[in-house]
C-alpha cells in the first residue's frame, strides 16, 4: 500500500508543485476542448466539463458517428487513454510531455483512430495564453503531487456527492471544469437570474451569462492562485444576495473574501480537522443556508434528508 494511500487527505502546498499544475491544467484544457467540440450544448455549460474516476479525470463518452470515444487521465499511472466503442484504443505517457507536445500526440492519435477534430488552440480563462501547439514551455509533470491532487479530487467529490444527495431541485452533477481547474456543485433555486453583466477575464460574456442565467448556490474545490495561493474550498451565490456575505458560517476557519467574492475554507484546515469530512459537510451546509436564507429560496420544497446507501427516500 502506498503512502499517499494511507493519508486521505494529502497535503499539497500550491508553491511545491506549481509548475506541474499549470502544465495539467493545459493538458485538461485540451482534453475539454475535444468534447466541447463534440458534445451538444447542455445548460451552464455541463456538457464540457470532465469527471472524478477511480484512477484520475475522464471526459465520460463523446459522440462521434454512430459511436463514440473517451479520454481519460489516468493518474495512477500517470498515462493518458483513448479509448473508442468499436474497441480501440490509445495510450499516451504524461511525464515528459509538454503542452505542444502532448496536443501533437493526442490529435495524431484521434486521427489514427479515425477521429478529426479541429480544437480552438487558445486556452481559455487564462492570462498570457499560448497557443497549445506553440507552449513548450510548460512541459513539468510531478507524479507526487498529482497522485496527491487526485486524492483530493477523490475526497472532495466523495462529499459533494454525499452534500447533493441532500436537495430536491435542480442540481448540477459534481463535476470538473477545465478551464477554471476546479471541482463543483451547485443547486438551484429554481427561479432566474438577472443578466450576468459579462466582464469574467478571459471567458466569454455569452459563455458567462448562459452559465448564471438562474439563481443558484455553487460549491467547489480550486489548488488555488492569484489572491488564494493555497487549496481551497469555496462556496458562492449569484446573484449575491444581500447579508450572504456577512452571515457566520462553519467551521471557524472559513472566511468571506472580499477579492473573489466568496467563501473560503482553506483546504489545510480540513485536512488538520480532527473530522475532515465532517468539516467539509458544515463548510458546504452552512455556506448553502447563507446563500438560501438570505435570498428567501423555498427550503422546504427543495431540501430533503440526506441519501443513505441501500436505503429508499421516504415520501
Amino acid at each position: 500500500m502506498s503512502r499517499i494511500s494511507q493519508i486521505p487527505w494529502p497535503e499539497l502546498p500550491t508553491a511545491s508543485w506549481r509548475e506541474t499544475y499549470e502544465t495539467l491544467h493545459l493538458w485538461s484544457q485540451i482534453v475539454g476542448k475535444i468534447r466541447l467540440a463534440r458534445a451538444p450544448w447542455l445548460n451552464h455549460s455541463w456538457h464540457v466539463a470532465l469527471y472524478v474516476t477511480a484512477r484520475g479525470l475522464t471526459t465520460s463518452p463523446i459522440p462521434d458517428g454512430l459511436g463514440s470515444f473517451q479520454i481519460d487521465f489516468d493518474f495512477i499511472d500517470h498515462a493518458l487513454r483513448i479509448s473508442t466503442s468499436d474497441g480501440a484504443r490509445r495510450q499516451l505517457l504524461l511525464a515528459g510531455q509538454s503542452v505542444a507536445g502532448l496536443y501533437a500526440a493526442v490529435m495524431a492519435a484521434l486521427a489514427e483512430l479515425g477521429i478529426y477534430i479541429a480544437i480552438d488552440e487558445m486556452p481559455n480563462e487564462l492570462p498570457e495564453p499560448i497557443r497549445f501547439s506553440e507552449d513548450r514551455r510548460h512541459a513539468s509533470y510531478d507524479p507526487d503531487a498529482v497522485r496527491r491532487f487526485f486524492q483530493i479530487l477523490v475526497n472532495a467529490d466523495r462529499i459533494f456527492k454525499q452534500f447533493r444527495t441532500a436537495f430536491l431541485g435542480k442540481a448540477s452533477p459534481v463535476h470538473f471544469f477545465w478551464g477554471s481547474f476546479d471541482l463543483a456543485v451547485t443547486r438551484f433555486s429554481g427561479r432566474r437570474a438577472p443578466r450576468h453583466p459579462g466582464g469574467v477575464p478571459h471567458l466569454s460574456d455569452a459563455v458567462a451569462c448562459e452559465a448564471y442565467s438562474h439563481e443558484e448556490s455553487s460549491a467547489g474545490f480550486w489548488p488555488g492562485s492569484g489572491a488564494i495561493d493555497y487549496p481551497a474550498f469555496y462556496s458562492y451565490a449569484y446573484p449575491e444576495p444581500a447579508g450572504f456575505r456577512t452571515t457566520r458560517v462553519r467551521p471557524g476557519a472559513a472566511f468571506f473574501s472580499e477579492a473573489l467574492g466568496e467563501f473560503i475554507l482553506p483546504y489545510d484546515a480540513v485536512r488538520t480537522a480532527a473530522q475532515p469530512d465532517q468539516a467539509l459537510l458544515e463548510f458546504l451546509q452552512s455556506t448553502y443556508e447563507a446563500a438560501a436564507n438570505s435570498a428567501k429560496w423555498d427550503r422546504k420544497a427543495l431540501e430533503c434528508t440526506p441519501g443513505q446507501a441501500g436505503v429508499v427516500r421516504e415520501i
